[in-house]
């Protein structure tokens, strides 16, 4: 074996390690983008998405994608076990073995997949998706691919995608959007006014981590592409065009969020990162460092705003993979078309429309949008159609409220802690606040000039009652929303744990069963005095009833005194607001 075969042998398989290794970095974002009850299912949807991916393209979708010159697919040597491979000696390159060569484009297959994983995350079931998976890497997958990279219609054209930004992200992106729109919004995701509600994931360090794995993981997925080490100035070029492309999009999807929405946003700043390297994808061999710099800075600014236009248009994607797999991975098969330039390296032999070189490559890059768009959603939506019709495609809604992880996997990522129900701001009226609004003064004793007040009660035996709900955490937005239109915007929110009639639930490890175990539920506590305990009750039941196990129960007890500390008031007046009385006596 040639000195040259070995180097480019090395390089192809270590390129496809790192590659391998982003599978990780998507289990991570998507995971700590989901809330914590689902964690697992999301963790186990992106470990078997690879090995269902290396069943389809070993099965059949290798030879669909290159064998054979076909315009539209491949059709000679389909079957790869026990097939003689030397039919594909030359294909992609003669100077790497032909497993090396599977391995690495597996990887890539791979990756188109598991983005369809976090647009269709916290209700999607299980068996569907791994069903759904398996036919996108068997046929959807590889010939596109064909077209593109398999000597098909629109490699003959010209089209150009260096890494993948059509065959990978906007292959993935587009069967993600079909799902995510076939499945629907996630439940509680929108309000009675069509307003989408913010779902929290649970873990941002989490997703952070997993950030960080797929930006190394792209410095074998972009600069591998060229499948050869023969000239590592290329090599250099495509790392540093990348990285820079990422760095670029974090900063502009950071300002972005910090205008738009007006805070620095840090998942917004998570998907500006993964938006820039997609961006620079298609185009990292064919563009300068300085067209990388303004690639990714405009692909951080398009990944915030489609983020809020999918909301806005109730196109539910927990993770934001259709931004920023399918926008961006658009928008950078565009850019091939504009900042393409000749030289830039030995792989670049063409200019783009900002370079002199004319609007044709730029019309082949927007021809090859459409024709991989219409026929990629298509098919996925028949495929997800058919899976609908058959096996069923969506949790139901008592799973889903529970999570994926106990309803589809019977056990749980966090199974010695409450799981943490988002909690939203109130303010303080008729109620025990949620927290305290002042910072104290001092740490130390306080001087008798600023002792405590002793105020007399203006309203002496008047009654009070603790109303108690307990009920599921997905409730707790609406019950918080509809106590303060009664004038209760002050109410002290409680994870706990426990069950009712329901038993609680039973999860299992390595097969056995464990035994009952807590459900997680939410305990909102509130004071009432001026207030009607019957309103108070009424607003409760008509906000969680549904009909179904565990809209909760209310407990109602007697007080026998508040007191506020700040102020020394008791009773009545600790419960009450005098500053906001006095406003609106005098309006």
């Amino acid at each position: 074996m040639d000195t040259v075969m070995i180097f480019d042998t090395l390089w192809v398989l270590v390129a496809a390690v790192l590659v391998f290794f982003m599978n990780l970095g998507f289990a991570a974002v998507e995971s700590g983008f989901a809330r914590s009850k689902n964690a697992v299912n999301i963790l186990s949807k992106n470990f078997i998405v690879f090995a269902v991916s290396s069943l389809g393209l070993m099965l059949l979708g290798w030879g669909l994608m290159f064998g054979g010159d076909h315009p539209v697919l491949g059709t000679q040597k389909l079957f790869l076990l026990g097939t003689d491979l030397s039919y594909y000696n030359d294909t992609l390159t003669s100077t790497v073995p032909f497993w090396a060569k599977f391995f690495f484009q597996l990887v890539f297959c791979g990756t188109a997949a598991t983005i369809v994983s976090g647009a269709v995350a916290e209700r999607v079931k299980y068996i569907s998706f791994i069903l759904f998976s398996f036919v996108l890497t068997l046929v959807i997958y590889p010939i596109v691919g064909h077209w593109i990279w398999g000597g098909g219609w629109l490699s003959n054209l010209g089209f150009m995608d260096f890494a993948g930004d059509t065959v990978v992200h906007s292959v993935g992106g587009w069967a993600a959007l079909a799902g995510a729109i076939l499945l629907g919004p996630r439940y509680g995701k929108y309000g009675k006014d069509g307003k989408p509600k913010a779902i929290p994931g649970h873990s941002m360090s989490l997703a952070v981590i997993g950030l960080f794995v797929l930006w190394l993981g792209w410095f074998g997925f972009n600069p591998g592409s060229t499948m050869s080490f023969q000239n590592p100035a290329d090599v250099a070029h495509i790392v540093m065009t990348t990285n820079t492309a990422a760095i670029a999009a974090v900063l502009t999807a950071t300002a972005t969020s910090w205008i738009v929405i007006g805070k620095p946003d840090l998942g917004m700043t998570i998907n500006g990162c993964l938006a820039g390297l997609v961006g620079i994808t298609g185009a990292c061999a064919y563009v300068s460092v300085t067209s990388s710099l303004i690639i990714g800075a405009v692909a951080g600014v398009i990944v915030v705003l489609s983020v809020l236009f999918f909301d806005r248009i109730k196109v539910d994607d927990p993770v934001g993979a259709t931004s920023v797999h399918l926008v961006c991975g658009v928008f950078g098969t565009l850019c091939v078309g504009l900042f393409a330039q000749e030289g830039v390296t030995s792989l670049s032999t063409v200019n783009g429309l900002f370079f002199g070189g004319g609007a044709s490559l730029l019309g082949v890059q927007l021809l090859g949008v459409v024709a991989v768009g219409a026929f990629v959603f298509a098919a996925s939506a028949l495929v997800w159609l058919g899976l609908k019709k058959t096996v069923g495609i969506r949790v139901s809604l008592q799973e889903e409220i529970e999570g994926l992880d106990i309803g589809e996997h019977g056990n749980s990522a966090y199974p010695d802690f409450a799981i943490v129900a988002p909690i939203l701001e109130t303010g303080e009226s008729d109620g025990v606040a949620v927290a305290a609004t002042e910072a104290p003064e001092d740490a130390g004793l306080v001087p008798p000039e600023k002792a405590v007040p002793v105020v007399n009660q203006s309203h002496p035996g008047a009654k009070m009652t603790k109303v108690t709900v307990i009920t599921n955490q997905e409730k707790l937005a609406h019950l918080q929303t509809e106590l303060d239109k009664i004038g209760i915007t002050g109410m002290t929110v409680t994870n706990v744990l426990g069950y009712g009639l329901q038993k609680g639930h039973t999860e299992y490890f390595r097969g056995a069963p464990v035994k009952t175990r807590l459900l997680p539920k939410v305990q909102v506590d509130i004071v009432v005095c001026k207030i009607p305990v019957k309103t108070v009750v009424d607003t409760v039941k008509n906000a969680l009833y549904s009909g179904q196990m565990g809209d909760g129960k209310i407990f109602i007890y007697d007080v026998e005194n508040v007191i506020r500390v700040r102020t020394g008031e008791e009773g009545y007046d600790a419960l009450q607001d005098k500053e906001k009385e006095k406003a609106r006596a005098t309006l």
